[in-house]
């Protein structure tokens, strides 16, 4: 069987309602087979030249189209500069991935 190439793009946001949002916009969408919405999580970050500490949620969207989701990621959050990390899925379950390829194939 050909080689999946899969991704867990990881973003986060300030509120629940903005975190269903982007999940359900990215599902529908087909940019990801699945979005789990993680929190609240505490963040401790610099910005405007101090350290924030704020509660916010993470999405953890799985998908073979990172750079589309990461692309409408960025043009649907409500951040100035949302976080936005790729990171490479690189093995797993094979009838999962399928499925995973399946449900964000454009």
């Amino acid at each position: 069987m050909a080689r999946i190439t899969a991704h867990a793009v990881l973003t986060t946001t300030d509120s629940d309602a903005e975190a269903q949002r982007l999940a359900r916009g990215l599902v529908e969408a087909r940019l990801a087979a699945c979005v789990q919405i993680v929190g609240p999580v505490r963040s401790v970050f610099r910005w405007d030249g101090a350290v924030q500490v704020e509660s916010e949620y993470q999405l953890v969207v799985k998908t073979t189209r990172a750079a589309e989701a990461t692309e409408w990621i960025v043009g649907n959050h409500s951040y100035d500069v949302p976080e936005v990390i790729t990171l490479p899925i690189d093995g797993g379950h094979e009838t999962y991935l399928t499925w995973l390829a399946d449900e964000s194939s454009g």
